[in-house]
């Protein structure tokens, strides 16, 4: 699978986030609104708490919209070995579970596309330790107070 397969897949997942954002949005709104929401005496918060609901669904909706947008335009470099890792590189790690292929962006980390690629985003910690890096580095990443040794085994 080539870069702008792999971005068409990532934004496709994006996509039905969205969707799937866009209908709770839509139900919590009809929920806070709804007559039966109405308050019955000053202790009665409902439709103000969905209403708080609400609010922030319509921020992740935000979220996602500029998500999709920015990955749809998401400049596709050429790697080679030697280049350093930036974003849109399809970079094959190794660590004592063996090979991952990962694929550097701005959004969707954890995502696992097509041909076993999982996105990283840049501002993930894995991301953060490959940008800038090559192949045939290594890289220690901490996590959950556990080190771990990756080997940079190709960048694309």
């Amino acid at each position: 699978m080539n870069k702008a397969e792999l971005r068409a897949a990532l934004v496709a997942r994006l996509e039905r986030e969205l969707a799937a954002a866009e209908a709770a949005q839509r139900a919590t709104v009809a929920g806070a609104t709804h007559e039966e929401a109405k308050p019955e005496n000053d202790k009665d918060t409902r439709a103000l708490e969905q209403s708080y609901l609400a609010r922030g669904q319509a921020q992740r909706v935000e979220e996602l919209r500029t998500a999709i947008a920015e990955t749809r335009v998401m400049p596709l470099r050429a790697f080679d070995d030697e280049s350093p890792i930036a974003l849109s590189a399809l970079v094959t790690i190794q660590d004592e579970r063996g090979e991952q292929r990962v694929f550097l962006a701005l959004h969707g980390g954890g995502e696992d596309l097509d041909d076993g690629v999982r996105v990283v985003t840049t501002r993930s910690p894995l991301g953060r330790a490959l940008l800038g890096k090559s192949a045939g580095d290594e890289v220690e990443l901490a996590s959950g107070g556990k080190k771990r040794e990756l080997a940079i085994v190709a960048v694309e």
